[in-house]
């Protein structure tokens, strides 16, 4: 098995140019994503023909798509190959960085987001395992099978739960380090928020509640206090800078937080979880519909990451998420589509395309089938945005929920509330079916195929 991830990995940096192209490299759960110095050598036709690539996609990086698990593995005989031609050069690294940022398509909106994205995505692991073992855990007990008072379930339930009680603290750390200050001040930002002993401040006629603003209030007050941090920074001199600066940005944030942080957070909070369950409350399936049939471009964009914070508020709001099973039905869409060409299609290489992304798929991972498979061929896109669509409106229409953030597809039922896992199972079915459907009656022709040839 090492032996193919390294002969991927040299097929792959072939046709990127030699190590000596490569101006940077790094990977997410699914992508590598590379920076290459030259871009006219890099042959993008060949790239997306080699066996073991699901996709390529040309944003601020280029973005080759191996799947969750084989990225892991690849980019690590990838970097040993970079390092076998002498490894990237630093002052190169850092040019490259900043050629990257200033790429026309890196807009302030984007640039945002990604930092938004860059908070959450090493957040998710943590997130996915943390709400498994709490779902799961749930589940045995509502079925009878464990005692809800017993040591062995209070055990499993602090394991589970012990990320979601200080989680402001991990999103208060890489927020000040997307935005340039210094994790351990991110940190102390969101202790601001959580802290308990915040119960005894008595602001504006009433007494300040733990938590309140949330992950919202978190965002800001770490963004603020590495904002604040830069610029202290800029004014005190170096042998002071070590006591002056944080304790000046801890400071000012901590004042700025009880007094507009955690009111502000908590009405943008408000805003967000009122608003988002009176749309379905009101919208029903029309809501559901439009919710999942859009999800699929927002996965295209990037912008789906910037959704993270607000399935979480959702939780820490209203105790679960009603939004996440709606979501979740893009990805189930996307397996009815594939499912159908597969079915129709006779050229070898896109069936072995398909089945390299459908596991991936059917486990809660849609970008290989999206940019590997539908989003090529065009139109089953289309279809299997309308498959979603018809998943998303049985979710809404029955309400269901998640405990928990994790991945979608059918690991997501050990995430959903305890009574509602039956309902979820039936409605990522129905997206199937109906993603099959409109894709295998009138979403795709082999002719489409033609780069598949």
């Amino acid at each position: 098995m090492a032996g193919e991830n390294k002969i991927l990995a040299e097929k792959i940096l072939e046709q990127l140019g030699g190590s000596a192209n490569i101006g940077n490299y790094t990977h997410c759960m699914t992508r590598l994503r590379v920076t290459p110095k030259d871009e006219t050598v890099v042959n993008k036709a060949a790239l997306k023909k080699i066996d073991g690539v699901l996709g390529v996609v040309e944003e601020e990086t280029l973005q080759i798509i191996l799947g969750p698990g084989k990225v892991n593995k690849v980019t690590e005989e990838f970097g040993k190959l970079i390092d076998a031609g002498g490894g990237i050069n630093l002052k190169e690294k850092a040019a490259s960085t900043k050629a990257e940022i200033n790429k026309k398509n890196a807009t302030p909106f984007k640039m945002f987001l990604r930092k938004i994205a860059g908070i959450f995505i090493p957040l998710i692991p943590a997130l996915v395992a943390s709400g498994l073992i709490t779902g799961i855990t749930k589940a045995i007990v509502q079925a009878g099978w464990l005692a809800g008072d017993s040591q062995l379930a209070t055990i499993l339930s602090v394991i589970g739960g012990g990320l979601f009680g200080y989680l402001g603290i991990l999103v208060g750390t890489n927020a000040a380090k997307e935005f340039g200050g210094s994790p351990a001040l991110g940190a102390i930002a969101g202790i601001l928020i959580i802290n308990p002993a915040v119960a005894g401040i008595h602001l504006f006629g009433e007494d300040l509640l733990p938590g309140r603003g949330g992950l919202i209030g978190v965002l800001f007050a770490a963004i603020f206090i590495a904002l604040v941090e830069k610029r202290v920074r800029k004014f005190v001199p170096t042998s002071l800078d070590l006591f002056v600066t944080p304790t000046v940005a801890l400071l000012v944030t901590g004042i700025v937080t009880y007094l507009v942080f955690m009111p502000l957070g908590g009405f943008v909070s408000d805003i967000i979880t009122k608003g988002l369950t009176s749309l379905l409350d009101m919208g029903g399936v029309v809501a559901g519909f439009v919710l999942g049939a859009t999800f699929l471009p927002l996965v295209v964009t990037g912008l789906h990451q910037g959704l993270t914070p607000i399935h979480l508020e959702l939780i820490n709001t209203i105790g679960d998420d009603p939004l996440l099973p709606i979501l979740a039905m893009g990805g189930a869409g996307q397996v009815g589509a594939a499912f159908a060409i597969y079915l129709k299609t006779k050229k070898t290489r896109l069936k072995r395309a398909i089945g390299g992304g459908l596991p991936a798929g059917i486990l809660g991972i849609g970008e290989p089938l999206i940019f590997g498979v539908t989003l090529p061929l065009g139109r089953p896109f289309l279809t299997a945005c309308l498959g979603a669509g018809i998943g998303g409106a049985f979710q809404a229409h029955f309400g269901i929920a998640t405990v928990a953030i994790g991945v979608s597809g059918l690991p997501l039922a050990f995430l959903v509330v305890a009574g509602q896992v039956l309902l979820y199972l039936v409605g990522v079915l129905i997206a199937y079916a109906a993603g099959f459907a409109f894709t295998y009656l009138f979403g795709f022709k082999d002719e489409m195929a033609g780069e598949f040839d």
